[in-house]
């Protein structure tokens, strides 16, 4: 957060205040705001202030803590940009801070560490060596675009399609969004392909029968990576907990949870 410098004759900003002066500490009132444990861990992931840099800039008006709980409680209650509560700083500073930081990769950089972060905290390697698979369709809402969704004959969803690829604790490590009628193991090529370029040490991913076949071959042949089909037993109906796939199929029910990501 931006700090004060005092003196005796005068009140003078220091190279880390806001603009605007002095501006009164934002009670934190809801869910979705940060404490000070999950402040500390976000605070020096995200890009050094302009005016902190050698080149120099303006100070930022607001505090970058306020910014993260607004982008957080517009995640979590689903509310529209200009709907933000009036105790959070305007709704086009937040958003200007999330374009900027989404445009620049800031967004997934954060996520990444902090994915590294709990993996570490819970015992296990920084990076996962393999992961799990899956797809969810949706429906679409009225203010989606028409060019970005499409039909899902399987699942009978006209929407969007959300593919997700989770480490064995559930905690995301890539994802696309994409028409629910794109095929999931055409989907699954571009997504495995990023996430090799990224994570090089990936050698395994388990996935249901939508993603077996040739999706198989090429993956072995042109990522060196083994996908393994877990299906359903034999004879099997109802509603059955799988090995492996139960994870990403968790990680996907938490998704929902959030207001603001049905349709992302």
């Amino acid at each position: 957060m931006w700090c004060w410098a005092s003196s005796t004759s005068s009140r003078r900003r220091s190279p880390c205040c806001p603009r605007r002066g002095r501006e009164p500490v934002r009670p934190r009132l809801y869910p979705s705001d940060t404490n000070d444990a999950e402040w500390a861990l976000i605070e020096p992931l995200l890009p050094v202030a302009s005016c902190r840099t050698p080149r120099g800039g303006r100070p930022e008006a607001h505090p970058r803590r306020d910014i993260v709980d607004a982008i957080r409680y517009l995640v979590d209650s689903g509310c529209k940009w200009r709907s933000l509560p009036a105790d959070f700083p305007p709704f086009q500073a937040v958003y200007g801070f999330f374009a900027r930081w989404a445009r620049a990769g800031v967004v997934r950089h954060l996520l990444g560490e902090l994915r590294r972060a709990i993996r570490v905290r819970s015992g296990r390697c920084p990076n996962p060596v393999a992961l799990i698979i899956d797809s969810q369709s949706v429906k679409a809402s009225e203010t989606m675009s028409k060019a970005t969704h499409g039909y899902d004959p399987g699942k009978k969803v006209n929407g969007r399609k959300r593919t997700v690829l989770v480490d064995g604790g559930g905690l995301p490590v890539a994802v696309m969004v994409t028409p629910a009628g794109t095929p999931d193991r055409e989907v699954a090529r571009e997504l495995l392909w990023r996430a090799r370029l990224t994570h090089p040490e990936i050698t395994l991913t388990w996935a249901d029968g939508a993603y077996g076949g040739e999706l198989v071959t090429w993956a072995r042949t042109f990522l060196a990576l083994t996908i393994k089909v877990v299906s359903r037993p034999p004879g099997q109906r109802g509603f059955v907990v799988l090995p492996r796939r139960w994870v990403v199929e968790r990680t996907l029910s938490w998704l929902l949870r959030a207001r603001r990501k049905p349709g992302y």
